[in-house]
């Protein structure tokens, strides 16, 4: 049995590996689309840590969870873990609306990514990670 196949969290290299897989896998525009976006990640934040959790779920954090990658049939998924605290200037989420805390991009087949607005809203969501970890009580101290 191959490592994570048990819905055992993992990350780094060997998350990198899953989802690699989950793309290749999709075999279909959903696999573009999230390889697409997984580029513009890593282009946006070198430092994004990818981790695979929840049995098969893309996710990718930098100071804690900055946003999640689903695929589903008709659409690619991407939920920010604190969108709704996160500047939209340009309008991106357009799914998971009501909550208090998340929100989300659906992409569809043959929707044009807005790749400068995606950048900003994870950039974003890493400014906002990494400023509630400087404000956390450190307990050691």
């Amino acid at each position: 049995m191959k490592a994570g196949a048990t819905g055992e969290p993992q990350s780094g290299v060997e998350a990198g590996k899953l989802i690699d897989e989950r793309i290749a896998s999709l075999g279909d525009w959903r696999g573009e689309t999230l390889a697409r976006v997984r580029a513009l990640i890593h282009a946006a934040d070198p430092d994004v840590l990818e981790e695979w959790k929840w049995r098969g779920t893309p996710v990718w954090s930098h100071a804690g969870i900055v946003c999640t990658g689903e695929t589903y049939k008709a659409y690619v998924k991407l939920t920010f873990a604190k969108g709704a605290s996160l500047p939209d200037p340009a309008g991106l989420f357009n799914s998971s609306l009501d909550g208090n805390t998340r929100r989300a991009i659906d992409i569809h087949e043959g929707a044009a990514i807005d790749e400068a607005a995606l950048r900003a809203l994870f950039l974003a969501g890493v400014a906002l990670n990494l400023s509630k970890k400087g404000k956390a009580k450190n307990p050691l101290s």
